[in-house]
């Protein structure tokens, strides 16, 4: 596998395009839409809070019905969360707007929205926006950039990530887009992705790899604890690398490869542009009893808001971490776990054995300023691990949420 610039343009077949529609902000593009002229298969996972967007309701649909679809319309500004009858009928007017512009049908474009919550979208910007996007769509990686920028909120940068391989000289692409800072807390942040292959691949095959990868990435990152109303990954394949994955096979290896890579990527991308964020903090539990018990210890650390503001502090309180080893629900014996701080390559064995060791407070806080943090908790049970990520906690934070409306 090999890590190739670009986002959702990378894949063969697939354009990208933005635009200022004025969904809410000023001066700034908040409508993106991603196009293949050839049917692609679809696979998703949505949101788990009960409280779903109408976009998300739409999408559902949708992918359980196992079609192939042509387009994703984004939005950014309003969520269409919280909106009753009508906003489920504006998504399904957004959708059929683009599908007008496409000259496809309405049931082959999927929606997706994020921003603030209750707040109805108005039709003009949806008409302004769908004539703009169908002109301005284009293959390059620019086109590409162009839409992750637009569905940014909080958000301080584009996310972008790609991959390719090959298969018997072939080489089928995978490449994706998110956006996600805040109300990052999936279990599968306001989380968006789209990615898009030009591997051939049936629906079933492709849903059920998704749902597993999504498992050890997007549901493995955490910035505020908030589930959004409208967390939604989806994956698009249009086959046009003429490349048919089938289970079993090598093929099938590399692609989930690369799906996996292109998935984790993005969603550390997201935990690292945190609100307010200054550093990206990763969470390995090793040597667990099992996977899910690995996952519980990683994100019950990932998650305490303790952990996160010594993180912000670059204070070695060490101890904040084992207690929320503790209460996470997964037992251990204390008297034996280690505890390890790594920063570029570098490592402090900050507990031995239940105790802490004569560790030199300055050399673990130079760690903690560094842009990536690990904490490697050594549980001493068993062969499984997991991976989370999150961020520290800064005053920035406060700041933006306590005026996001506005």
């Amino acid at each position: 596998m090999n890590t190739i610039e670009g986002g959702v343009t990378a894949a063969k077949g697939f354009m990208a395009a933005s635009a200022e529609a004025g969904f809410k902000y000023k001066n700034r593009t908040d409508m993106a839409l991603v196009y293949t002229e050839s049917p692609a298969v679809c696979a998703g996972t949505f949101t788990t809070n009960v409280v779903k967007a109408a976009p998300v309701w739409w999408d559902k649909e949708i992918v359980e019905s196992k079609k192939d679809v042509h387009a994703v319309v984004l939005n950014s500004g309003i969520a269409n969360a919280c909106t009753g009858g009508e906003g489920k009928e504006i998504n399904e007017y957004m959708a059929s707007q683009i599908a007008e512009a496409l000259g496809v049908s309405t049931k082959e474009v999927l929606t997706a929205s994020t921003g603030v919550i209750g707040m109805q979208i108005k039709k003009e910007p949806i008409q302004k926006g769908a004539k703009l996007l169908k002109d301005a769509l284009a293959d390059t990686k620019e086109a590409g950039l162009l839409a992750a920028k637009a569905i940014m909120t909080t958000d301080t940068v584009p996310k972008e990530a790609a991959a390719s391989f090959e298969v018997d000289g072939v080489t089928v692409t995978v490449g994706g887009m998110s956006k996600g800072s805040g109300m990052i807390h999936p279990n599968m942040a306001t989380m968006l992705s789209v990615t898009t292959t030009d591997a051939k691949i049936s629906h079933d095959l492709l849903q059920e790899m998704v749902s597993e990868i999504v498992s050890d990435s997007f549901n493995m990152i955490s910035v505020d604890r908030d589930t959004s109303t409208n967390d939604t990954y989806l994956v698009l394949a249009n086959g046009e690398s003429g490349v048919e994955i089938k289970a079993g096979t090598n093929g099938y290896v590399k692609f989930k490869e690369a799906l996996s890579f292109v998935a984790t990527d993005l969603a550390k991308q997201m935990a690292a542009d945190g609100e307010g964020a200054t550093r990206l903090m990763e969470v390995r539990a090793v040597h667990c009893k099992n996977k899910e018990e690995a996952k519980i210890f990683s994100k019950s650390v990932v998650t305490s808001n303790l952990v996160k503001a010594m993180v912000f502090g670059k204070d070695a309180n060490w101890g904040r971490v084992l207690c929320a080893l503790g209460y996470s629900g997964a037992d251990f014996d204390p008297d034996v776990i280690d505890l390890i701080l790594e920063a570029e390559d570098e490592q402090i064995v900050l507990v031995k054995d239940g105790v802490p060791t004569d560790y030199s407070e300055d050399e673990a806080t130079i760690l903690l300023g560094k842009d990536a943090v690990t904490f490697i908790c050594d549980m001493k049970q068993g062969d499984a691990s997991a991976i989370a990520w999150g961020c520290d906690l800064t005053y920035d934070y406060v700041k933006i949420n306590g005026d996001y409306r506005s």
